[in-house]
This record gives structure tokens, sequence and C-alpha cells, in this order.
């Protein structure tokens, strides 16, 4: 008997990619701010004070040939730790900002073929709200579950699609970006110049500010007095960084030196903000490593009866 379980499909294409101008779509319905074109404005941009209330229209468009019943609501953004993707929090999840202070006039709409509906939106700011971003969604969930199949599980499918909520809260904003927890994994072959090697280079990039930055990387390496080794402007990084998010990220430096060794420098820029961070590069044949054992371990150990010698005949 095959295991039956629900997963919940939350639009990953379209809530975790970056924002383009038209609105949120998977082919079979949309979501979208009602009070503009939907090219004009593919998604809510706000802001507020603390303790205000803003209106709002959220509209959903059926582009089935029969109708279909959603659920409405409204979740915090955050970043995947996957690829650092724009993402929503599910309906059952604790929502701490957005998606607890937004309501829609129903949370439950049923679409007929071919149609739309319009449902009013209503956001209200708490009054110690934090000043700063507030990223979230506006979530049409589809009711029915569909089946799907993975090895030898039998899944429920349930897919949503959801209308992006860009928030700023007014009152002091503050762009703070960090890299942390710098890792070189090096794979060299047994005999200095034989076979190929590669360095695989792992960091942590955190926001920790309260405004989503867009950042961009910069890595240097650099070898024995100061030789540029490597220098390139990094590719797969978040284009938006929200607040207070991090995510671990991977670099492939392909051809790295077998012998060498030196820094390995990260530098991190965003609006006002700009913050490096280095960590050692060495970078030995494994005959090499092996044969600097030895001579360690051997140098250790005349070392050890020699004082162990000047200990008797003291």
């Amino acid at each position: 008997m095959r295991q039956l379980s629900v997963l919940l499909l939350t639009g990953v294409l379209l809530l975790i990619a970056p924002p383009a101008a038209h609105a949120a779509d998977n082919g079979s319905w949309s979501v979208y701010p009602a009070a503009a074109r939907s090219a004009a404005r593919p998604y809510f941009y706000l802001s507020a004070d603390p303790g205000a209330t803003l209106t709002d229209r959220v509209t959903v468009t059926n582009k089935t040939a029969r109708p279909l019943t959603f659920r409405l609501y409204a979740a915090d953004a955050y970043n995947t730790a996957r690829d650092g993707g724009f993402a929503v929090r599910a309906q059952d999840e604790k929502q701490r900002s957005i998606g607890a202070w937004a309501r829609t006039g129903r949370d439950r709409v049923t679409v007929k073929a071919r149609g739309s509906v319009t449902v009013p939106v209503t956001i209200t700011v708490p009054e110690d709200a934090e000043p700063g971003d507030h990223p979230g969604a506006l979530v049409a969930l589809d009711e029915r579950v569909e089946d799907a199949e993975q090895g030898a599980v039998a899944l429920g499918v349930r897919k949503a699609v959801g209308a992006r909520i860009y928030l700023r809260v007014n009152g002091p904003t503050m762009p703070a970006l960090s890299v942390d927890d710098i890792r070189v994994e090096h794979s060299r072959p047994l005999v200095p110049g034989t076979g190929k090697s590669r360095a695989v280079i792992s960091y942590t990039l955190r926001n920790r500010g309260n405004v989503t930055l867009n950042p961009e990387v910069a890595l240097r390496a650099e070898g024995l007095f100061g030789r540029t080794l490597l220098a390139r402007d990094l590719k797969k990084i978040p284009s938006e960084l929200l607040p207070r998010q991090q995510v671990r990220l991977t670099e492939t430096w392909a051809g790295a030196p077998q012998f060498e060794w030196g820094e390995i420098r990260l530098t991190a820029t965003a609006r006002d903000t700009r913050e490096s961070a280095t960590a050692p590069y060495i970078a030995l044949p494994w005959l090499v490593a092996g044969a600097l054992g030895v001579i360690v371990a051997a140098g250790t150990g005349l070392w050890i009866r020699a004082r162990r010698g000047r200990a008797r005949t003291s």
C-alpha cells in the first residue's frame, strides 16, 4: 500500500523568481492588485506609518474552462535556503509581519470559468511595527488536490500563486550586510601536476538591516607575494536579500592551483554598505602533504625523545 501525503506547492516559480512586469500567473490563474492594470502594477508597493491602516484590492483571474475555488491569505516572505529565492510561509505557519497584518474581505472565493473576482484587502500596521521593509504576498491557494507520484510515494499536490507585497513602514532605515563563515574545500590529485583540481568556496550572506538589499559579491584570491590568482563577480546570489535573512552560497573555482597558499577575500556591496571577509587558501598535493606530515611527525618524535633524554640526565 502506497503512502499518501499532501504536498503544498506555493507557486515556486512565481514566488521565488525576481520581480517581473506582469502579474503572478501559473497559466491557470493569476493574482494581482486590482487598482491598476496588471502589467503596470504586478505587485503591491506600499508605504505606511506605524499605526496606519491601508486599503487595496486584489483580483484573482481564472484562465481555465471550469470554476475554481481558492483560499485567500497573506503570508510573510523569506529567502529559501537552497538559492536565496523569494518564497512565502505556508498558511499554517506563524506569521509575524505582513502575513499577520493583512486581511482579505473574503478568505474563500469561487471564480467562474474565464472569469475574475476582486476582493478588498486591509492592512493594519501595528503602532509598534519596526521601521523598514516587510515583504510578503497575497496567496490564492487552489483547493483541489491533484495526484502526483514520486517514486513509490503517492502525493497530493495543492498549487498556489501569490502576488508579492512590498510594504515599507516609515522610519529610520539601516542597510547592513555581512559575509560570514567562509570555508574552502580543495580537491587535488595525488601527484603534483597530474589530474584536475578545483576549490569550492562556501559562505553565508546575511542581511543584518531592516531593508531589502540587491547584493553584489566579488571574489578575489591572492597567492604568494600578493599575486592575483582569481578575480570575478559572482552570479549565483539572490537578486533580493530580505531583511534579517541569510543564505548559504557556494562558488566553484575550477582549475584552482594545486600548490599554493594565500588568501581568499569576498566583498559584498549593496546600497551604502560594503563588507569583506577573508579565509586562508592552502593547496598542497596529497603526496606533498603526506611527506610534510611524515616530516613533522618525525621531527616531533625526535624533539620529544631529546627532552626525555635531557630530563633523565638532569
